[in-house]
């Protein structure tokens, strides 16, 4: 049970904030005409975290984040598409008031899209191979695989709970306005992590020409 507690609580708390892939998975949930459409974000999203988790478990991502050039290249690749979705997500038109029909994404632009948010974000890679990885060593045998179970269930029930809460706002009163003063907020704070990302590797590639 120890290690049971321990990936719950640690998983909850990596994936709590606020972060793209939190995001993209409430704006599908909301988007989408019916929850049961917005499957394959969730099933995209937790399926890439579950592989990420056992990777960090199992040790291998830790030795593919060591090639700096790898790094940096996933780092350059994350700020391109951040800006991407951003604009996407600026650009955003929610159903309107009127019974307009919505635009939200086909089930493969969903998984795109969710493939990208997860395995292109370096920060989600990165906590969960200096998080989880780091906490699963102090397990071994069957305990470290009921830790990566833990941290696996919740990042599935999250994704679900996510869609679930933005098909729930879509059906509210003024969901409309809500959604758009969302979409905006959500692509200023990915437009954001893009700045943050591009300002670190421009002072790690500053830092390069000066040694």
């Amino acid at each position: 049970m120890e290690a049971v507690l321990h990936g719950l609580i640690l998983a909850f708390g990596l994936i709590l904030p606020l972060g793209v892939q939190n995001v993209f998975v409430f704006s599908q949930g909301a988007a989408q005409p019916s929850l049961l459409r917005a499957l394959p974000a969730v099933l995209a999203a937790a399926l890439c975290d579950t592989l990420l988790i056992l990777l960090a478990v199992f040790g291998v991502s830790a030795v593919v984040l060591k090639f700096d050039g790898l790094r940096l290249a996933l780092l350059l690749a994350g700020v391109l598409f951040l800006l991407y979705m951003g604009l996407s997500l600026w650009r955003a038109k929610p159903a309107a008031a009127d019974g307009a029909e919505a635009r939200p994404l086909a089930a493969r632009r969903q998984i795109l899209f969710a493939l990208s948010v997860s395995l292109l974000n370096p920060h989600a890679l990165l906590d969960t191979v200096g998080v989880i990885g780091t906490s699963a060593l102090a397990y071994s045998g069957a305990a470290q695989l009921r830790f990566a179970a833990a941290c696996v269930a919740v990042s599935w029930l999250w994704f679900a709970g996510l869609a679930a809460a933005g098909s729930a706002l879509r059906r509210l009163r003024g969901a409309d306005r809500v959604m758009t003063l969302f979409n905006k907020a959500s692509a200023l704070f990915i437009w954001g992590t893009a700045a943050y990302l591009l300002t670190g590797l421009i002072r790690e590639a500053s830092r390069r020409m000066g040694g």
